[in-house]
């Protein structure tokens, strides 16, 4: 993913010649990563707003609406921000969303060192790369869904393992059926306050004199 997000950012500079750096912005978990990067000071302006958490790039992150700065020596949005770009040599930006309103939200960042940078800029185009950006962080985001779906199903299965074996354990003990071992093994949990998955290795390790073996979605070596 990154390595296709550094190519469109580069393609977001090319296609702006009075642009000499873009970044891209994600939002994940509550924390702004710049992702991507071409040109020069694209990253530095990019976190300087991480740090104040609020800038042009922030605003499009969270609105999902096109923010664009005219002049940064003029500007009085966004407390110290302006002032840095114009002390990095950046006086304009413009940031079209990506990915807006969902948890991965972000922005695609262009910077130049001209007053007006962008008033000529193609901003359909631009809009086109934010496009494809966002389906490409979609992709990325429905993968490692998928991953985390993936290892939590595993991690129940083994917890699954575990507690069956407990099940055998108070059957053979109580002379019961597998429901009513169930339940006993649950009030017990209860009762204790612990966790049924732990109750149940700790009962199984008692009657077998070591932990139980996961069982799991994948063979074991």
């Amino acid at each position: 993913m990154i390595g296709f997000l550094d190519t469109l950012a580069g393609h977001a500079l090319a296609r702006t010649p009075a642009a000499d750096g873009c970044g891209i912005t994600i939002s994940r978990e509550g924390r702004f990563l710049t992702v991507a990067s071409a040109g020069r000071n694209a990253r530095d302006l990019d976190e300087k707003q991480y740090g104040l958490d609020d800038g042009p790039c922030l605003q499009a992150l969270r609105t999902g609406e096109e923010f664009t700065v005219a002049d940064m020596l003029g500007e009085q949005r966004w407390d110290s921000c302006p002032a840095h770009a114009v002390a990095c040599g950046t006086r304009s930006s413009l940031s079209p969303p990506i990915a807006a309103h969902t948890d991965t939200a972000g922005a695609l960042n262009l910077y130049s060192p001209k007053p007006d940078g962008f008033a000529g800029t193609n901003l359909a185009g631009m809009r086109l790369i934010a496009a494809q950006a966002t389906g490409t962080i979609a992709l990325a985001q429905r993968i490692a869904d998928d991953q985390e779906f993936a290892n939590d199903l595993e991690t129940a299965m083994r917890s699954r393992s575990i507690i069956d074996q407990a099940i055998g354990v108070i059957m053979g003990q109580q002379r019961c059926d597998a429901e009513e071992a169930f339940g006993i093994l649950r009030g017990a949990s209860q009762n204790r306050n612990i966790k049924l998955r732990d109750l149940c290795r700790d009962l199984v390790t008692s009657v077998g004199g070591r932990p139980p073996q996961d069982g799991g979605l994948r063979p074991r070596p």
